[in-house]
């Protein structure tokens, strides 16, 4: 049995600290020591919106320590980066190429919000304790399916190798796999936190002339530039029909409007906004997961315009974080910079603070051998 500490959501919109019992992984999972854990907006919302105890956290990476049965190409002691959308291989989606959107295991489409397979893996006071998205990263140890981990090839250090199962994976992979943003295309990014500055990664590696990105904050658009903006525009709260930033991203290109065009604020009234911003025929993308109901402008649509709401970046885990990490080897995408700041566990509400704030790009919990 392992004892581990944990941030525990208390289904009443607040967390805490405390001791979790870990028993043996089942057939087909693994036990992880996790390193890092990112902090994500979507932790703060389950929080606050689940109603359900659960330990925090789907963003991580870390060492594995047990393995259950039948689990291949898989040791102990590998260090992995974990991926909450876990692929059951075999259902309609998965056979389809959609291993993001499977039907048996994702959190998002399948089985409910959070939870995993053996839930007497992991008790707490004596009771099952469901793990957020599968994973529950924000715990000392965890157990997971071993379809959940990756294996890092790398030399990456852990809290940069944390964020990449979910801000990392969801802005590069919607301008890769979802847009398929091409090169020489002109993209304007609304928005300019983690996902957005990802989205901005995405589209200079994918060769685009002209990346605008678009902001409330000075300090936000000067980072930008440093993932690979071209130009950058000083969004205006005062500007509710977006007038002044639909004529400057159409200024910059040549009067039509962006090939591409991605909403990264998960603001529900900027929803409808990528459409403003691209030329006819162009593709919008709604990358931070609005949930809310919008109500759509059909003129918007005129003409022949696309809008695609892509969930996580169209995720294939083997193939996408593997080509992640080849690229931060390489140099070309930044991972270590996206980093702000790290905290211990117990600082954790210092972190949701400084996210919500805007003060970091990407906080990451730390935990110390």
């Amino acid at each position: 049995m392992y004892k581990a500490r944990a941030a525990i959501a208390d289904g009443k919109g607040g967390f805490f600290f405390d001791t979790v019992t870990l028993g043996k992984p089942a057939a087909g999972e693994v036990k992880i020591k996790i390193k890092a854990s990112g902090i994500c907006h979507t932790d703060w919302d389950s929080i606050k919106t689940w109603n359900k105890k659960f330990i925090i956290g789907h963003e991580g990476a870390g060492v594995i320590v047990e393995l259950g049965e039948n689990v291949k190409d898989l040791g102990i002691g590998d260090k992995v980066i974990l991926n909450w959308a876990i692929p059951c291989g075999e259902c309609f989606q998965c056979q389809e190429g959609n291993l993001h959107i499977c039907e048996v295991n994702s959190p998002v489409t399948g089985n409910g919000l959070c939870g995993h397979a053996n839930e007497q893996g992991c008790q707490h006071n004596g009771s099952a304790l469901t793990r957020s998205f599968h994973l529950g990263t924000m715990s000392e140890y965890t157990i997971v399916k071993a379809a959940a981990v990756i294996k890092i090839n790398s030399n990456i250090d852990f809290p940069s190798a944390s964020i990449v199962g979910c801000g990392v994976m969801t802005g590069y992979g919607s301008v890769v796999n979802a847009a398929k943003v091409n090169a020489g295309a002109s993209v304007a990014v609304l928005g300019c936190g983690g996902v957005g500055l990802n989205v901005i990664q995405g589209a200079a590696i994918s060769g685009a002339a002209k990346i605008i990105a678009i902001d409330l904050s000075l300090n936000r658009l000067a980072q930008a530039k440093e993932f690979g903006a071209t130009h950058t525009v000083l969004a205006d709260k005062d500007d509710p029909d977006l007038i002044n930033m639909v004529t400057q991203v159409k200024a910059l290109t040549h009067g039509r409007g962006a090939d591409f065009a991605f909403e990264c604020t998960a603001v529900p009234a900027l929803g409808s906004a990528p459409l403003a911003l691209i030329r006819s025929a162009g593709v919008a993308v709604q990358v931070s997961g609005i949930e809310q109901k919008i109500d759509f402008d059909c003129t918007l649509f005129e003409w022949d315009k696309i809008y695609i709401n892509p969930l996580y970046g169209q995720c294939n885990p083997k193939r996408d974080f593997g080509q992640i990490l080849q690229l931060y080897d390489a140099g070309k995408l930044k991972l270590d910079e996206l980093v702000t700041k790290t905290y211990t566990l117990a600082e954790l509400q210092s972190g949701f603070d400084d996210m919500l704030a805007g003060r970091i790009a990407k906080g990451v919990i730390v935990f110390e051998d």
